[in-house]
């Protein structure tokens, strides 16, 4: 009798050891992206235990009590959440987009980023990187991360810098009442001080990263969408600065200028990169900086100015300049070997929509797995997260997904997620 007693104990001790138990669920898998191996295997089980996966099995396994959830994914293709490096989700733009700050209050943004959120959960992208709004995606990363609402993982920059009447100047366009004199508090620099004290306000309002508006942008109610309007000095103590808080930079620009200045100061990420040079691919990958391209963005504002009255008039002839170029230009950043991380600008057009960079990805040349890599592994490394996210494998958070088809063979199927998991929670199934 001591020794049946002695054995159930250590069989009880070894499953404990496992994590296994009454919560367990149990992923029928037909094919699995292998995103670390940069592989597609078949047929096996994902054991998920709390929020973390515990194994990975060959075959359909079984459990061998009752208590366990079976998962039937086995007619699917499962991957590991994706990772969205560039979005704004407290908005989406449009004809109205203009005059909302002056009708919406913080609850209405507030509210509208919430169904937002949702949104882009439900489309499969359990990790984003908020890259610019009002200050509300703090409390809303906050708000999802205490389990208020649904929605994913976000690491956020608050509020974009820029300079005055720059690309993040939320006074450009208005009238001269209005205007004021907005500074680092706003956002707003001008002059290494302020760079500094910018970046320190952005970390007192709760920010994870920087961003800061190397040039001009196509959006933004000003002349010019590609002129450089930050120095080195002042992108360099910007950089610095939030080196000292835990912080790294992600740099919008269009400009090749303005890059340049930009990775040479030591910003991690390249937005939209548009008229980049070879010079400045070259530049990009001696500072082993990536490129975020939002090839999707660019699309959608190339579409929409031609729709009289969708933008302001200062905005239409820039968004025909820059937004036909972006695709190209990263076709030829990734045949010249620049890191790529995926990113889309979901706001720019709307939320949810953001699988389709995948398929301009692939347009341009880059292979579906390597389009799938950029955005699992590679955002995960970006993000300083590899030990947590980007792959399916023992140990790593249950942030898991499936589509229909294989993505290796038809890449538009990652615009159709059918199954969402986050944190080994099902949202969608």
């Amino acid at each position: 009798m001591k020794n049946i007693l002695k054995s159930l104990l250590i069989a009880l001790c070894f499953l404990i050891s496992l994590g296994i138990n009454s919560q367990d669920l149990f992923l029928h898998c037909g094919k699995i992206i292998d995103t670390k191996n940069g592989e597609v295997l078949t047929n096996k089980t994902i054991i998920v235990s709390g929020d973390k996966i515990i194994a990975i099995e060959d075959g359909f396994s079984f459990p061998k009590s009752e208590g366990y959830q079976i998962i039937d994914l086995k007619s699917k293709t499962v991957l590991p959440g994706l990772i969205d490096m560039h979005v704004h989700l407290e908005g989406e733009t449009g004809p109205n987009r203009y005059l909302e700050p002056f009708t919406l209050n913080d609850a209405d943004v507030a509210f509208n980023a919430a169904e937002i959120a949702n949104r882009t959960l439900m489309a499969g992208f359990t990790t984003v990187r908020d890259l610019g709004g009002s200050g509300v995606n703090v409390s809303l990363r906050n708000a999802i991360n205490r389990g208020k609402i649904i929605g994913p993982r976000i690491y956020t920059a608050e509020k974009a810098l820029g300079t005055t009447g720059g690309h993040a100047d939320p006074t450009n366009g208005v009238k001269k009442e209005l205007m004021g004199d907005p500074g680092p508090k706003d956002g707003v620099v001008n002059g290494i001080d302020d760079a500094r004290k910018a970046v320190r306000q952005r970390y007192k309002n709760g920010a994870d990263w920087i961003k800061i508006t190397a040039t001009g942008g196509v959006l933004s109610v000003a002349k010019s969408g590609k002129n450089p309007q930050f120095t080195e000095e002042e992108i360099k103590a910007i950089v610095d600065t939030a080196k000292d808080y835990g912080m790294f930079v992600a740099a919008h620009a269009h400009g090749d200028d303005g890059m340049q200045r930009a990775i040479r100061a030591g910003v991690l990420t390249i937005e939209h990169g548009t008229l980049m040079s070879l010079e400045t691919m070259n530049l990009m990958k001696q500072y082993d900086a990536y490129l975020v391209p939002t090839i999707t963005a660019g699309k959608y504002v190339t579409e929409k100015a031609k729709i009289p009255n969708f933008y302001p008039a200062i905005i239409v002839p820039k968004a025909l300049e820059i937004g036909p170029k972006i695709q190209e230009m990263f076709g030829k950043a990734y045949t010249q070997g620049v890191n790529i991380a995926f990113g889309t600008d979901a706001g720019v057009f709307p939320h949810g929509e953001n699988g389709k960079e995948f398929g301009y990805m692939v347009e341009a040349g880059m292979p579906p797995m390597a389009a799938i890599q950029s955005a699992t592994i590679t955002n995960a490394k970006v993000l300083q997260i590899e030990n947590e996210l980007g792959q399916l494998s023992a140990g790593f958070l249950a942030d898991i997904i499936a589509v229909d088809e294989d993505p290796i063979q038809n890449i538009q199927t990652l615009e159709n997620v059918v199954f969402v998991m986050k944190n080994g929670v099902i949202y969608k199934n």
